[in-house]
């Protein structure tokens, strides 16, 4: 080899090695977040609804909505529930789903349980689940930090290898005095710090959701402990429902935002609250990214 035809082969080696790593394709995906309100309230339509009863709506109002969601956040869900909710989607999708759930577990660790439906069917435990369609999905449950006088916090990520998206869903303490009662919402504030460490993942694309239990920092209502607390995630990513530069958004619950939905910055093309949703006593928030 002569050393012009050497001095080039050398040249583009050294590109190769330089060159930065080629970024991923955009993804277009959409997302829901609903806190359904089935386990224990007895104020809630859905409260005591049958595994069947409770897919059907959940299944309905996803796919009726101007957003379809390819994934889904729920909380206040049923454990004894998911397979029927995982069926019925793909029934009426025509598509594969799969769904990580976590039931809730009270201070001394037994499972925090679900009223038994109206024919005294038990129903599993409280829980929180994420729902993935069409893609493969490995799920992982991340313990959040909780008041040990009552029930311990979680939240479940979805990691979607073929595009390298990360979907981590949540819902946080209250805030009540049965709950984060300390001033200051100490624990909801460690909640999100932990959440936002266990979403991100090198080489992914991320996105939150859940119910925060906290108003947005924009808001001027709810506590300011709270306001502060969700500070950060609005640093870090952008809320599918903020205005503009002002973060706050769309009631979902008793004249409050509490729902929530981020993504990257730059990312959301689309926010929609249902408000007409009379099922539960939070609204459903969904949105269309392109990641």
């Amino acid at each position: 080899m002569s050393p012009m035809v050497w001095g080039l082969v050398l040249t583009l080696a050294a590109s190769a090695l330089t060159a930065p790593a080629r970024a991923e394709p955009p993804v277009t995906l959409s997302a829901m977040t609903w806190n359904v309100c089935t386990g224990t309230n007895s104020l809630c339509p859905l409260y005591r609804a049958s595994a069947v009863e409770l897919a059907e709506n959940i299944g309905r109002h996803a796919l009726g909505a101007p957003i379809e969601p390819g994934v889904i956040f729920l909380q206040e869900f049923c454990t004894g529930a998911t397979g029927t909710l995982e069926l019925w989607l793909e029934r009426r999708t025509g598509r594969s789903w799969t769904i990580g759930s976590w039931g809730l577990t009270s201070h001394d660790g037994t499972p925090y349980a679900c009223h038994p439906d109206r024919l005294g069917r038990p129903r599993g435990a409280q829980s929180i689940a994420v729902a993935v369609a069409g893609e493969r999905a490995a799920f992982e449950t991340h313990p959040l930090p909780a008041p040990p006088w009552y029930v311990a916090r979680a939240a479940i990520c979805a990691t979607l290898s073929s595009v390298k998206v990360r979907a981590c869903g949540t819902h946080l303490s209250v805030g009540s005095s049965y709950d984060d009662r300390q001033a200051g919402a100490p624990y909801r504030t460690r909640q999100i710090r932990r959440l936002l460490q266990v979403a991100s993942r090198p080489g992914h694309r991320t996105i939150v959701g859940g119910d925060l239990n906290v108003a947005p920092p924009g808001s001027g209502y709810g506590g300011a402990a709270g306001r502060r607390a969700v500070a950060p995630a609005y640093r870090t990513y952008q809320e599918c429902d903020q205005r503009g530069t002002r973060r706050t958004g769309r009631e979902t619950r008793g004249g409050k935002k509490l729902d929530y939905l981020f993504a990257p910055k730059g990312s959301v093309r689309r926010c929609h609250v249902a408000q007409e949703v009379t099922v539960s006593d939070h609204k459903p928030v969904f949105m269309k990214v392109v990641l």
